[in-house]
Order: C-alpha cells, then structure tokens, then sequence
C-alpha cells in the first residue's frame, strides 16, 4: 500500500509489478477521498495517509526525522488500532530520531521483514523463492557483497537507479538474500560461497 510518492514508494511499487503482489487500477485498487485528476497538494497527505493506515494491518516506519509525515501515518495507524512498527538507526542519525520516538511511544521495534511478519501471524518467508527473481537482481548481490552499504553507493557500482536498487533489494531482503541494517544501508546474507 501506497500514497504513490517518488522515492521508496514509487520502487515498493516497481517491485511489487515484478511480483504476484496487486496494486493500481489494473490489478488491484486505488482508494481516494478526492475526485479524478485532483494535484498532489501537501495539505491532502494527513488524509491521504489515514487511508493507507486504516487498509494496512500494519504500518513499518524505516526512517523518518520528527517532522516527517511518517509519523503522522504511524500516529493514525495507532488510532485505527493497527500495529506500528520502527527500524532503529543510528543515535547521530536525524533520519533516526522519529523511530526512536515511536519507539518511546511504544511501537514495536524490527530488523527485519521476518520481524514484522512475526508480530502479525504472517509466518516467516523461507529463503527459497517461490518465483525465480530475474537476473538482475541477483547479480545486484554479487555488487553488494557482504559489507554494508547503501542504495547510492549500489546504483554506481551497478550502473542502476536509485528506486530500481530499493525495489531490487526490497525483493531480495523477501527472499532472505539481504538484510536490511540500521541508516538505509544493506548487507548480503547467506553462506557466502551460495550465490
């Protein structure tokens, strides 16, 4: 689920077409309080987000500085009774600093996609995928080896963009492959001679 913003939104939803998942008009659903063709107006957000909260079962905020409006779709999710969850980062980090609050406030902390499906009944993904993902995005493992590091630093080792790199590692953390740590970077995970 979505607002359809650019940045990590935009590459959930590219991963989400490359997969079985369900989203848009084609596929699955678009849920507005607003007519056809309206902007994107900033002041429509808090709206927008109470949408998205109320269909979710849940709401993971990843990183977020305490004015963002993460935490107003976190704060909404909470009143609708849904479950909240937060990555912790680094204490020196400001994109750090609205998880760690909603921490304090009592949201769950996570590491992991496997945490998240955890805490709501989901089960635990296997490693294996239950469809090959394309080629590309496992060579995306072999750049980014198994020290941390982050989508910018992964788009000029690979050659890709920066949303096309989340979607891909988005898929990758799914199937076990990758691990998501702490300030938006990521690390390979398995035996390391396996691709």
């Amino acid at each position: 689920m979505s607002g359809l913003a650019l940045g990590i939104d935009a590459a959930a939803h590219r991963g989400a077409l490359e997969g079985p998942g369900r989203l848009l008009a084609s596929r699955g659903a678009i849920a507005s309080e607003f007519p056809l063709g309206t902007p994107p107006v900033a002041a429509n957000v808090p709206r927008r987000n109470r949408i998205i909260s109320g269909l979710a079962r849940g709401v993971r905020v990843v990183e977020a500085a305490l004015d963002s409006g993460s935490l107003i779709t976190a704060r909404l999710a909470g009143e609708q009774g849904r479950d909240v969850f937060a990555v912790p980062g680094s204490i020196h980090s400001p994109l750090s600093r609205g998880c760690h609050a909603l921490i304090k406030q009592g949201a769950t902390l996570v590491e992991s996609a496997e945490d998240v499906l955890g805490e709501l009944g989901g089960g635990v993904p296997t490693a294996t995928p239950s469809r090959e993902a394309p080629e590309e995005t496992h060579a995306l493992r072999h750049h980014l080896g198994y020290d941390p590091c982050n989508v910018d630093t992964l788009g000029g080792r690979s050659g890709l963009t920066a949303d096309v790199v989340s979607a891909m590692l988005l898929q990758l953390e799914l199937e076990g492959k990758v691990a998501s740590l702490p300030g938006g970077s990521s690390q390979r995970v398995g035996n390391r001679d396996q691709n």
